[in-house]
């Protein structure tokens, strides 16, 4: 059994580039740490849980922001907070992949 039911990942990579896409123009950072918060508060984060955590580059930065969920290995994009949300309710809370948001 692992440590945790599901790992989630934020990708936060920030590129000196600015002609090359990154997460964390997106806010990545924030948002990851807004899920954190949002986690922690409804009970969900720790042991036998969930657990959120900032990656580096996840190679798919034209496609983000992205996240991706394991064990599952579902990967997700988001606009907003609300589409983080989402996924925290119906993804790590009540085990539903939200296909509108699937990458």
């Amino acid at each position: 059994m692992s440590y945790y039911e599901r790992h989630v990942f934020f990708c936060c990579n920030q590129r000196d580039d600015p002609n090359r896409a990154c997460c964390n123009a997106h806010d990545a950072s924030g948002v990851r740490d807004y899920a954190k918060a949002q986690v922690k508060a409804l009970g969900l984060s720790g042991k036998g849980k969930v657990r959120i955590n900032m990656a580096g580059c996840l190679d798919r930065c034209e496609e983000g922001p992205v996240i991706v969920v394991y064990p599952e290995d579902v990967w997700y994009t988001y606009v907003d907070r609300s589409d983080v949300d989402e996924i925290i309710e119906e993804h790590l809370k009540n085990g539903r992949v939200v296909d509108r948001l699937r990458l």
